[in-house]
């Protein structure tokens, strides 16, 4: 019974360790999924239709024609949540700051990380003479890095009309198994009037790529093959381009104000999941509504990850779902205080999540 417990536990953290090396050798068409989650509770809880709308620091992810929007010199966002019901961690942080009154421009910086920790390693917890030793028991990490560089301005004297991009720089790591260094762009446009907003935001225009080594002792590759496991090898991974396209209608009449976005999010990774999709082709709507109070307390709900998903039993047959998320959100003074509940109900299958998020602007000096 001992040896069969021993014996599941290896196999376990070989799955653990091959469920990553699977996504970074045979997964293409899901590179850097953590740069999609998205960024700030007040985006989650309209399901990221916030493409046309956003206007502060998160701008640098959403759409860095939105960064714009800031009024304030200096801002500062922040975000932390656990994904997976609590297994991952994702942590966000921005700064943005604006560089001129004529002709506003902004620079940001921003830096994501989605990790999983503490995962036992037991691929040395029997030895070469077959003892079992769990002082060889060490803990490592799954973690993704990103960091984003911005820079977004306007290009008419009405500050309708406003352009910005990115710079990214991806780091993935498996412990020290295995290592990845990635680099992308993305273009971001905006148009703003004074009820209707469109935005068009294409990410990894240039294509992203992630160049993986890996390090494994012989040891660890002896392991690998005794449980009929392939050696990960160095290779490279792309991410095609994707198009987010936006279109929010707005208003306030100094009390109640009103929001509403509807994004088609235009892939070419050839998912069969998508509402219309096709060989290269998928498009995946979203909808978020927000509706505040003296622009002191918002509450927000959206719709997205809409997927036509193949029924196991009848694979002709498909049904769609999706997943609901609502949100919540004060404003403080300089101070927002945003919260979303991601995926209420459990409809889609996903783990509901809860989302914090904060936001803090410094005000020029007088």
């Amino acid at each position: 019974m001992i040896n069969f417990c021993i014996g599941m536990t290896r196999k376990i953290n070989i799955l653990l360790l091959l469920l990553v090396f699977t996504f970074q050798a045979n997964g293409q068409k899901f590179v850097n999924e953590f740069l999609n989650i998205g960024v700030s509770a007040r985006a989650h809880g309209m399901s990221g239709s916030v493409v046309a709308s956003a206007n502060d620091g998160t701008a640098a992810y959403w759409n860095t024609a939105g960064l714009t929007g800031i009024e304030n010199p200096l801002s500062l966002n922040a975000m932390h949540t656990k994904w997976f019901g609590g297994i991952a961690n994702y942590d966000y942080f921005s700064i943005a700051r604006k560089l001129g009154s004529r002709n506003p421009s902004v620079a940001a910086f921003s830096f994501i990380r989605l990790g999983v920790d503490n995962i036992p390693n037991t691929l040395n917890l029997i030895g070469p003479d077959g003892t079992v030793d769990y002082n060889r028991v060490t803990n490592f990490s799954a973690s993704d890095y990103a960091g984003i560089f911005s820079y977004a301005r306007t290009l008419d004297q009405d500050d309708r009309f406003s352009i910005g991009g990115n710079i990214k720089v991806v780091h993935r790591s498996i412990g020290s198994f295995g290592k990845a260094w990635g680099f992308g762009a993305d273009l971001g446009i905006k148009w703003k009037g004074d009820r209707f907003s469109f935005g068009l935001m294409g990410r990894d225009i240039t294509t992203t790529f992630n160049a993986w080594s890996f390090n494994l002792t012989e040891d660890e590759k002896r392991v690998f093959l005794s449980t009929n496991n392939d050696i990960p090898v160095s290779s490279t991974e792309i991410t095609l381009p994707r198009l987010i396209f936006g279109s929010a209608i707005h208003g306030d009449n100094g009390k109640v104000s009103y929001l509403m976005e509807l994004d088609l999010n235009i892939s070419t990774n050839g998912t069969k999941s998508g509402v219309l999709s096709g060989n290269n082709i998928s498009v995946d709507p979203s909808l978020g509504i927000e509706t505040g109070y003296m622009q002191k307390v918002f509450l927000r709900a959206g719709i997205g990850n809409i997927q036509s998903v193949i029924n196991p039993v009848n694979t002709s047959n498909r049904s769609l779902e999706f997943q609901p998320n609502i949100g919540l959100g004060l404003k403080l003074g300089r101070l927002k205080v945003d919260y979303a509940l991601a995926n209420i109900g459990n409809i889609s299958g996903i783990l509901a999540s809860h989302i914090f998020s904060l936001g803090l602007d410094f005000a020029p000096r007088r």
